[in-house]
């Protein structure tokens, strides 16, 4: 493109011939095409475009300014592009300085000025001209201007045998004599060669050409590598998946759901985790739907575990889907669901065969077609509760107790059509049977007695049985060696030859609960006399109980912890509070008492009375 527009083209193929000659070989000659590798027209405007005078100047005559010859348009641009200061050039971006820079010649892009550090060192200066069939050329190392040593023979000048010497710009010091190579001499006369002058100029940026992307340098590096040898702040999502998993085991479902998972991401992901979503309770929450179990079922089918008990929004359809998709169902809850039906508990027992736990207390609507379901499919069940399911019957029962042989704790709350025909089926076929409870049903001591046929019975609750006898729970507790707790409140009929039998007999009992029972202090002193495992005594409600009877117990048990003596009469609290001063490792219950206990928990917590209910 220079040589296009340069007025003396052929002037400066016969001065690139003379120079070729002067080597001493024959050089080929140079593709005059290019436009990024070769010469621009500020290139070879600088580089002698002016007609070359016949003889070399002499070093001490003054020459004329290098850019006094410059009368075309381009060549005038070309000094208005040379007469911007580097504060100049850097306003028009780094950008187009890279760009320009990389196509001037040294001396130009001195005018320019670098975009490399000031505290970056210069690399060698390398010959970057190439043309077609030249040998490459090793970097040509200059002195530094005004040395005042000679230059070394090796690096005083470039062993490229096409390499033009560059022409001296004018500066406030020294200025070029013209278009040849002479050497200007400065205000001391001193002289330099053209090799010292292109020592001074900065290194070509052909780096910051390469990559014109990369960032220029902070103006302060050291408060970068202040806070890059600053630590860290900790981070808690640095710890391993597993250990936050831990963590977040110990936050309920509501934290989990409506804290953890609103932090990031991250911790979202962690909080749907599966080992969480094995054990659901959903209890109470009136915003559980169909949808909302159908949703959960489809995004974790591992569950084993649920609890639903107060959830009125939830109806057969969902529970059904619910089962289908969590085959590996082991525990079912859902106290007081009245809107549920047989449809929900024959899903639940058709698709999840493993069931172990089915909890459905106070359904109303719960028959005896789906007892028969969980009977005759879930063979692995252990624990029930039907509680008031008041249209169960001993018919469901007994297929209940004839196909579920690993039972280990019934329970039945005030199920009136419940007899002593499901008493006896339970005692029969299942002999792993730890826990039964017949509160309020229709039994009676006949079916009670078939009881004694279970010898890993631990616990037995007979509260509200109309037709029990002593006898009968006297040969209970004689034959149980493994019973551990006993409830026999509401029995009227049970007295002190009773409990005293029982205090005897029973040698691994620890709790026995009287209330409302026919008993006096007799039974009190007995409990004390000759039980050496009971720890807990409840017989409120017992109004023959006096001051003699809680003082006696109190002084002659060992094992006793917990003596509940609510709305005894004819106790004193006197007495009482002189008990708990003699006994404190004995917890007496009363209605002050556990005002008192109440009361001391609230200050525990940090409450404390108002001053308008203090007046």
């Amino acid at each position: 493109m220079g040589h296009l527009l340069s007025r003396e083209g052929t002037s400066l193929s016969r001065e690139r011939s003379r120079r070729r000659r002067c080597h001493g070989r024959k050089v080929p000659r140079r593709s005059r095409s290019c436009f990024l590798r070769g010469p621009c027209m500020l290139c070879f405007i600088v580089h002698g475009a002016s007609p070359p005078a016949p003889e070399q100047p002499l070093p001490g005559r003054d020459s004329p300014p290098l850019c006094a010859a410059l009368s075309s348009p381009e060549q005038r641009a070309a000094r208005r592009l040379l007469h911007f200061s580097p504060a100049a050039w850097e306003q028009r971006g780094l950008c187009q300085r890279l760009l320009l820079s990389g196509l001037l010649p040294p001396p130009v892009r001195a005018l320019l000025g670098s975009a490399r550090p000031p505290g970056e060192p210069a690399p060698d200066m390398v010959c970057k001209r190439k043309g077609a069939g030249l040998p490459a050329c090793p970097p040509c190392k200059q002195p530094r201007c005004g040395a005042a040593a000679p230059p070394e023979p090796e690096a005083a000048a470039c062993q490229c045998p096409s390499e033009q010497q560059l022409c001296p710009l004018p500066c406030a010091s020294d200025r070029a004599a013209g278009g040849g190579g002479s050497l200007p001499r400065g205000p001391g006369g001193e002289s330099g060669g053209v090799g010292e002058l292109a020592a001074e100029l900065p290194p070509q940026e052909e780096e910051e050409s390469a990559e014109p992307d990369r960032q220029e340098p902070l103006e302060n590096p050291s408060e970068c590598c202040r806070e890059s040898l600053l630590p860290s702040p900790p981070d808690i999502n640095q710890l391993p998946p597993s250990i936050l998993l831990k963590i977040f085991s110990n936050l309920s479902l509501n934290e989990r759901c409506l804290s953890a998972s609103l932090v990031c991401k991250y911790w979202r992901d962690l909080c749907l985790d599966f080992q969480f979503w094995k054990q659901l309770d959903l209890s109470n929450r009136q915003q559980v739907t169909d949808e909302l179990l159908e949703k959960i079922a489809s995004r974790s089918q591992n569950i084993s575990e649920i609890n639903i008990s107060d959830c009125r929004n939830v109806s057969d359809t969902g529970v059904c889907v619910l089962a289908f998709k969590c085959p590996g169902l082991l525990r079912y809850t859902a106290y007081r669901c009245k809107q549920l039906s047989d449809t929900s508990i024959i899903a639940v027992a058709s698709q999840c065969p493993l069931l172990q736990k089915v909890h459905v207390g106070n359904q109303d609507r719960l028959t005896d077609e789906g007892l028969k379901q969980l009977g005759s499919k879930c063979r692995e069940l252990k624990d029930i509760h039907f509680g008031q399911c008041y249209k169960i019957s001993d018919e469901g029962m007994i297929i209940i107790a004839k196909g579920c042989l690993k039972l280990q704790r019934i329970y039945m709350q005030e199920n009136k059509l419940v007899t002593d025909h499901s008493v006896k089926a339970f005692a029969e076929h299942c002999p792993e049977l730890q826990y039964v409870g017949f509160m309020g049903c229709s039994v009676t001591s006949k079916g009670v007695i078939h009881l004694t046929n279970l010898r890993n019975l631990s616990s037995l609750d007979l509260r509200h049985i109309t037709e029990l006898d002593n006898e009968t729970v006297m040969e209970i507790v004689k034959r149980c060696k493994n019973l551990s707790s006993l409830n026999l409140c509401l029995n009227w009929i049970i007295n002190d030859r009773c409990v005293e039998v029982i205090a005897k007999e029973g040698q691994n009992l620890k709790e026995l609960y009287l209330v409302s029972c026919k008993i006096t202090d007799y039974a009190l002193i007995a409990i004390g006399r000759y039980s050496m495992t009971i720890e807990t005594v409840d017989v409120g409600w017992c109004k023959e109980i006096t001051d003699q009877g809680a003082t006696q117990i109190a002084q002659s048990s060992k094992s006793l912890r917990y003596l509940g003596l609510m709305r005894c009469d004819k106790v004193n609290e006197a007495t009482v509070e002189q008990l708990v001063q003699q006994y404190p490792h004995i917890t007496f219950s009363t209605v002050l008492q556990d005002c008192k206990r109440t009361l001391e928990r609230a200050y525990q917590m940090g409450w404390t009375p108002s001053m308008s209910s203090a007046s």
